[in-house]
């Protein structure tokens, strides 16, 4: 089930930071837009006002950051694939 939600969060990630980035014209945007936006709104989601700021943050498992580190990578390769799009000519992207 783990391995569905990795591959579902990158090719989302992708599929939403390549369309950014056409319509945006920068590279970087999804990425930024994911650091500052997606994670700490999950963060806040899951926060569990009984606990201590430090028993919120060992709170969260291993599967819990590579899903995060699984969507910050589908945003960086969808800036990397435009950045070789528009490098090969193509004027669209």
């Amino acid at each position: 089930m783990y391995i569905v939600l990795l591959v579902l969060l990158f090719v989302m990630m992708f599929g939403i930071g390549f369309i950014l980035n056409m319509l945006m014209k920068t590279t970087w945007f999804p990425m930024v837009l994911y650091v500052i936006l997606v994670i700490p709104l999950a963060m806040w989601y899951l926060w569990d006002s009984s606990l201590t700021f430090v028993g919120n943050v060992t709170n969260y498992n291993i599967v819990d950051i590579l899903v995060a580190i699984s969507g910050l990578f589908g945003a960086y390769i969808s800036g990397k694939t435009i950045g070789y799009l528009r490098a090969g000519g193509y004027k669209m992207f």
